[in-house]
């Protein structure tokens, strides 16, 4: 079955499902909303299936040998108590590694974002990607369930979580201490929090995600690369006093735009995936940490 994508989509189903995702809506207001655009047999049922993620096909799979993969603990004393995440490293590594903290979307560590942690780990990486969700029993396998636990998330003890994960990363002997951070959606928000709270972070990578307020932009040391999707009206309206906030506190940053592409582009397991926009981010996310942290 050949995949969607978001060209298959009303314009407004896709604006409906990312009020959804994000909590803006409740599933009956988007069937609700979403069944005006039902057609051709098609039900607002089938749109709101159609549009969740598909994890049958990782880019590198759990078993690949050119890796090492295993779960670990870590105390967060700050934050829920105990940290769990998914330690990524390359198998055969020559020497101490980069460092990159994997920052995964609402819906906690899924399959997806497990994915990205083994692709940094080939491209020469140590890759850790906690789970906001341990605290709740983990990632549950269901991505509305996953989002619906999202929303009973501490946010002040989930930061510090991430705080605390990162402080233990970039402390791993095989490491260099150089660290960075990739996050996507609420990811990105925690890449550019943890740019405000480390100034020890190297180098932060947000894609899509919420911007810091402006006040504390000032404590930032790390590098920015920020990845926005053109049609992101939600997270694109930040950016001009984010930007106003980087100028004036004298931060090195990057900003890239993808034209005509959704909130989530780089997430191929969903059809808002655009492959064009999320290879050239990506390749130049990878390129931005090997300068950065290398």
């Amino acid at each position: 079955m050949t995949r969607k994508t978001a060209a298959d989509f009303d314009p407004e189903v896709l604006k409906l499902f990312d009020q959804y995702v994000h909590g803006g809506i409740t599933r009956r207001d988007f069937l609700s909303s979403a069944a005006r655009y039902a057609v051709g047999g098609a039900t607002a049922a089938s749109l709101l299936g159609a549009l969740s993620p598909s994890f049958a096909a990782p880019i590198v799979t759990a078993d690949d040998r050119r890796i090492k993969t295993r779960y670990v603990e870590l105390p967060s004393s700050q934050g829920n108590g105990t940290v769990r995440g998914y330690l990524v490293s390359p198998a055969d590594a020559k020497g101490k590694l980069p460092l990159v903290l994997v920052v995964h979307e609402n819906r906690g560590l899924n399959p997806h974002i497990e994915d990205i942690a083994r692709r940094l780990a080939l491209d020469g990486f140590i890759a850790f990607a906690p789970d906001a969700l341990f605290t709740l029993g983990g990632y549950p396998g269901d991505e509305d369930k996953a989002r619906a636990l999202f929303g009973k998330l501490d946010q002040a003890k989930t930061r510090a979580d991430f705080v605390a994960a990162a402080r233990w990363l970039q402390q791993q002997p095989e490491g260099n201490g150089k660290l960075g951070v990739v996050g996507f959606c609420f990811g990105g928000g925690i890449a550019n929090y943890l740019a405000t709270q480390l100034p020890e972070l190297a180098a932060a990578v947000p894609f899509y995600g919420s911007q810091p307020p402006a006040a504390e932009v000032a404590n930032i040391k790390a590098h920015l690369l920020i990845n926005d999707a053109g049609n992101d009206e939600r997270i694109r309206a930040g950016w001009p006093a984010y930007e106003q906030a980087l100028k004036a506190a004298g931060v090195n940053y990057q900003y890239h735009v993808y034209p005509g592409v959704e909130h989530g582009f780089n997430n191929d397991t969903t059809p808002r995936f655009d492959a064009a926009a999320a290879k050239l981010a990506w390749q130049r996310t990878t390129e931005f940490f090997h300068a950065r942290l290398g």
